[in-house]
């Protein structure tokens, strides 16, 4: 770590405390930007870094509502304004109960330079609640949002800001927090995007962020000259990512051979068809339930329940040349990496935010596997929530050729993009430091030329 870094991560820490994962997001973007800031000493005299890491914007706000018992309940809601100087903030909104300003701050970071590598016009930010939408009823869940919405609605606009889904907030909830705003305001705009297909949503937009991330896999492994046709892959999570990207790797010829929820993990050898994905989207999406009902379902897979405090993830200890992890940030610490390693994996798509530890990262880069982190390879989600809002903004829609193929060329031109700048700076391969680098260069230029505001 240069001096540069290790005095910057001081005081972020410092003026940060307890927010472990804000932390590793930063450190992992500056010990990233050494030879840029090197060559532009401007950016370090304009403290663009340091602009970036400070949140334009932060705002708190408590969410009292009532349940079906009649019951009051408070919960926090909040909303990370990051950095606006490409375009509106563009970021998910996250209802779970481990959902702490440090958790959004550091979904909101990486956010800035996702978007920016779309090649889209949007600035980046991330909110949520500590609210679990999980065994809430429908009516419980649309008060919860409809209060939520109520003081959110000061802050954004569509032009502004532009929220959309993330863990916890699927269709259901963003056409409870639509509704409201459009009743608030008293006017029917593209302010989020994942919204229903019949009232301003766009296809492909639940698909988008899984799809994507096989598109970036299969951009990887083409510098290599080979495809995903045969490989075995593991995949993580079993919601929207998740089971997008099975089906996508189903479409291109490869077997994907896990689903997980935070219960535990299901291992199916024959592999997971496109018969056995629809009975996991029944199941997690109307039924809402556990992933254990796919291995008393189909004969020759086998259910492991997860010990979360157990300091490796058996998920990953299977033989395979892929890996997809699509379930949460830091799912794939030290040792599992050392395991995917072991066992065969050289190709690794981060389908969710973050969920390699620097340690990990650091094993992959080493190893010199392909290995595309997350704000590279999950961007297809927002490059469609884009999408969207420029649909919205013409009063049209496209087909699902049409934002599909967009999708594809907006993938390949981030591989593209961050395959070049990790060349150009001295990295060839590592997607890292190219994706970081293209991702800062675009905002920093951009900060720059807008003075110091």
């Amino acid at each position: 770590m240069s001096p540069y870094v290790s005095e910057l991560m001081a005081a972020v820490k410092a003026k940060n405390p307890a927010e472990p994962e804000f932390h590793q997001a930063v450190q992992e973007v500056a010990e990233s930007l050494t030879a840029v800031l090197d060559q532009h000493p401007e950016f370090r005299e304009a403290k663009i870094l340091e602009r970036m890491i400070e949140p334009e914007r932060v705002i708190m706000f408590r969410v009292p509502w009532r349940d079906d018992a009649g019951t009051l309940q408070v919960n926090r809601g909040f909303r990370v304004q990051m950095n606006s100087a490409i375009g509106p903030y563009k970021g998910g909104l996250r209802f779970h109960p481990s959902v702490n300003l440090g958790i959004l701050k550091f979904l909101a970071f990486e956010q800035v330079f996702k978007n920016a590598l779309t090649t889209l016009p949007m600035g980046g930010g991330k909110g949520g609640a500590d609210f679990d939408p999980k065994g809430r009823t429908d009516s419980e869940v649309m008060r919860f949002c409809q209060g939520f919405m109520c003081e959110l609605s000061r802050h954004i606009g569509p032009d502004t800001d532009v929220p959309a889904g993330d863990i916890g907030v699927g269709a259901r909830e963003i056409g409870f927090l639509f509704g409201m705003y459009k009743k608030l305001k008293n006017e029917f705009t593209g302010v989020m995007t994942g919204k229903g297909l019949t009232w301003g949503g766009s296809v492909i937009r639940p698909e988008a962020t899984g799809y994507g991330a096989v598109y970036f896999a299969s951009e990887m492994l083409k510098t290599r000259k080979e495809e995903l046709k045969g490989k075995t892959c593991l995949v993580s999570g079993s919601g929207n990512v998740a089971q997008y990207t099975v089906q996508k790797l189903i479409s291109m010829g490869a077997k994907p051979v896990t689903l997980s929820d935070s219960a535990g993990y299901i291992f199916d050898t024959a592999g997971i068809t496109s018969e056995k994905l629809a009975f996991v989207m029944d199941l997690k999406n109307v039924r809402r339930g556990r992933i254990s009902d796919y291995a008393n379902k189909f004969t020759g897979s086998v259910y492991t329940p997860l010990d979360r405090k157990a300091d490796h993830n058996p998920l990953w200890d299977h033989k395979a040349e892929c890996a997809f992890p699509s379930a949460t940030q830091n799912e794939i610490n030290e040792r599992d990496a050392a395991n995917l390693l072991r066992n065969g994996v050289y190709v690794v798509s981060e389908g969710a935010n973050m969920p390699s530890t620097i340690g990990a990262v650091n094993q992959f880069l080493d190893a010199k596997i392909l290995f595309g982190p997350g704000k590279a390879a999950n961007a297809g989600g927002v490059a469609t929530s884009g999408l969207e809002m420029a649909q919205n903004s013409m009063r049209i829609s496209w087909t699902r050729e049409e934002v599909d193929n967009r999708l594809f060329n907006i993938m390949k031109t981030i591989h593209e993009v961050c395959h070049r700048t990790s060349e150009k700076y001295g990295t060839p391969g590592n997607y890292v430091n190219g994706a970081n680098i293209a991702g800062f260069l675009k905002v920093a230029n951009a900060m720059m030329d807008q003075g110091v505001v």
